[in-house]
């Protein structure tokens, strides 16, 4: 993924902050967003997927 040289320093400062890597960091702030879009699967649909 690409990410303008600014987004990416303002993400790694936030991430440092949180004891986290900038990869954690980004995984958490989609996550946040997936589910407050409602977006995110729940728990028993990633288990059907993952039986396929």
């Amino acid at each position: 993924m690409r990410l303008d040289e600014a987004l990416l320093e303002a993400l790694q400062r936030w991430a440092a902050d949180e004891l986290r890597s900038a990869n954690g960091q980004f995984e958490w702030i989609v996550r946040h967003a997936l589910q407050e879009a409602g977006r995110l699967p729940s728990a028993s649909e990633r288990a059907a997927r993952d039986r396929r």
